[in-house]
């Protein structure tokens, strides 16, 4: 049985607070929400901390407003995934909180741990143990990605659900830091590395994520992996679009779990502006949003196949969101 290694944990009030232990205590120290992908790494030895700072004072409110929806970062992705008020105006963001792990997992994990979830690799989220026998990776305790052995980086990749619809929503999230409160759109949120992804600094804590008012912008997210449940993306996609009549006005398409960071398929979002969402359209834009992801032998089934699905995902979330 794996055990979790000792630590201390802390207990802040506020977000500033917490944001200031993280800053005060270092690399060495590590927020925890719901903990649904934290402690299984930390069994795994993946992450070595003296101290979790605990982040269950965030509210767990959802606030309609007139011109926008403020989820806070304490949420369940099962509140999430059962709001009305996320069903109703943003049916793509409550479909994907809904396909995040298991039903018991979606109970504890978070909107805010969702979108600063750790990239994930087969090389890499395996025990110690495992590693160690087949040889330590560059993101943790080697030098080496052993996907791609001659990269300079580390190729492991993006797989929170939310997040690739958040972006697509064009919405914003809010940080609290050491000296005060920031906002910036999800998009920001990340880079392109497997091992430094998150764009923020290590203090600040996510404390809520701001959707614009839904309006007539449809939506969808299409998730697919190997089993019904538990299972972490193997590709995805998240569509958002608007319609003047039967003609889009504007797309955004954002494919999960085929780059360290939510791959925007921008030229595929502009090219089904001005076009019905139909067969035709559908799947020329999958063919075009396709062409950037870049699936290695990283993740679950052949990388082959999951370039070929990432067309089919991309194809289904859009007639979804167009039939909506």
């Amino acid at each position: 049985m794996l055990r979790l290694p000792r630590f201390k944990y802390l207990r802040p009030k506020t977000a500033r607070e917490a944001a200031q232990m993280a800053s005060d205590l270092g690399p060495r120290a590590m927020f925890v929400a719901g903990g649904t992908d934290l402690f299984p790494k930390l069994k795994r030895r993946q992450f070595e901390v003296d101290a979790l700072i605990g982040l269950d004072f965030l509210p767990r409110t959802i606030h309609r407003g007139d011109d926008e929806t403020i989820v806070d970062a304490g949420v369940t992705l099962a509140s999430a995934s059962s709001s009305a008020e996320l069903r109703g105006d943003y049916p793509g963001y409550a479909e994907a909180a809904g396909l995040v792990s298991s039903p018991p997992l979606r109970n504890a994990g978070t909107i805010g741990g969702n979108l600063c979830v750790d990239t994930r690799c087969n090389y890499y989220d395996m025990t110690y143990e495992w590693r160690k026998a087949a040889g330590f990776c560059m993101k943790k305790d080697g030098d080496i990605c052993l996907v791609a052995p001659s990269s300079s980086r580390c190729w492991a990749v993006s797989s929170s659900d939310t997040a690739p619809m958040a972006i697509a929503l064009g919405a914003l999230v809010t940080l609290a830091g050491p000296n005060g409160d920031r906002e910036l759109p999800v998009a920001a949120l990340y880079k392109d590395d497997g091992i430094d992804y998150m764009a923020k600094q290590p203090s600040e804590v996510v404390t809520s994520l701001q959707l614009h008012a839904a309006g007539a912008t449809r939506t969808a997210y299409v998730k697919l992996r190997r089993r019904g449940s538990i299972d972490f993306p193997i590709a995805g996609a998240a569509v958002a679009l608007r319609l003047d009549g039967p003609l889009v006005t504007s797309c955004r398409i954002v494919l999960s779990a085929v780059a360290s960071h939510p791959l925007e398929a921008a030229e595929a979002g502009e090219f089904m502006i001005g076009r019905r969402v139909d067969e035709e359209s559908a799947k020329a834009a999958a063919e075009i949003a396709a062409k950037p992801a870049k699936p290695l032998d990283n993740a679950d089934l052949s990388h082959f196949w999951r370039k070929r699905m990432v067309r089919v995902v991309v194809e289904q979330a859009l007639k979804r969101a167009g039939d909506r």
